[in-house]
């Protein structure tokens, strides 16, 4: 006989950033390189992490640039805000996620000063970018800035 389990739902806030430069005639983007959680290989993905107790929404964007990247930049605008949903099997959750995203805009640093959560961080044109990124939802997020001609 097979048991039902139930899972308690979490909801979890996090944030991220779409970190630009101008590169010559066009623009840039940092893209996060992590291996995947399931085991599937390399994802290719925006810097996000969880907005602490004392942190707005903001904050939380600009540290976890700063920890997964090595770069400070300046929000310029709130770009949207994406929704998953995952299993945590060990905890018997599901995890309700929200992802707000900023526009920020590059001030200094090195991406060779990212944390351990990112195997390699790089800058890359918009458009090739986009042809890499793993998350449908984090694509759109970038579409959405190059179409109101931010990046």
């Amino acid at each position: 006989m097979k048991e039902a389990f139930l899972f308690m739902e979490k909801l979890e806030y996090s944030a991220g950033g779409v970190v630009y430069r101008k590169a010559g005639s066009g623009t840039e983007i940092v893209i996060l390189t992590r291996g995947s959680a399931l085991g599937q290989g390399k994802v290719f993905c925006l810097p996000k992490g969880k907005i602490e107790k004392s942190e707005t929404p903001e904050q939380a964007a600009l540290r976890e640039i700063k920890e997964e990247t090595g770069l400070t930049g300046a929000i310029e605008k709130e770009i949207g805000k994406i929704g998953y949903s995952f299993k945590l099997e060990k905890e018997k959750a599901v995890v309700n996620k929200t992802v707000t995203f900023y526009l920020v805009k590059y001030i200094s640093g090195d991406t060779k000063d990212h944390d351990t959560d990112a195997e390699d961080v790089r800058w890359l044109p918009v458009k090739e970018a986009l042809k890499i990124m793993t998350y449908p939802s984090e694509r759109s997020i970038v579409e959405k800035a190059r179409d109101e001609d931010r990046l």
